[in-house]
């Protein structure tokens, strides 16, 4: 098992599912996108390509949609076929401002963990 496996909760899928979510809307947070653009960017956020797989981004950009953080439109492709184009909302915008708030309480309570492991260990 390679360092990187370790990092990710395996047996928590949906909680990367959630976290999907979040790094989605920051995606989309000043510019449209579409589904494969949205799978490679999403690798800068440490998905890896088994975790990417376009039918569970699609489940999950359309639960986003019926929970109106995202809306989409079907796009004319030059000489491609058309595609759904997704992008953010004020509602989307209005959680994401709550899931970085938490996120930033995460990040704060780990790290006070971390530095009293490391006082302790000598690390």
């Amino acid at each position: 098992m390679d360092d990187n496996h370790l990092m990710f909760c395996n047996g928590k899928q949906h909680m990367m599912e959630r976290f999907m979510e979040v790094c989605l809307l920051l995606l989309l947070y000043d510019e449209t996108g579409y589904g494969y653009g949205l799978v490679e960017r999403l690798s800068f956020f440490g998905f890896s390509e088994e975790q990417l797989n376009i039918g569970s981004l699609y489940r999950t950009l359309r639960k986003m949609e019926n929970e109106s953080l995202v809306t989409s439109l079907w796009e004319e492709g030059g000489q491609g076929p058309r595609r759904r184009v997704y992008q953010i909302t004020e509602t989307g915008k209005v959680e994401l401002g709550r899931w970085i708030d938490i996120l930033k309480m995460r990040k704060a309570r780990i790290e006070k963990l971390i530095g009293v492991y490391d006082s302790k260990t000598g690390k």
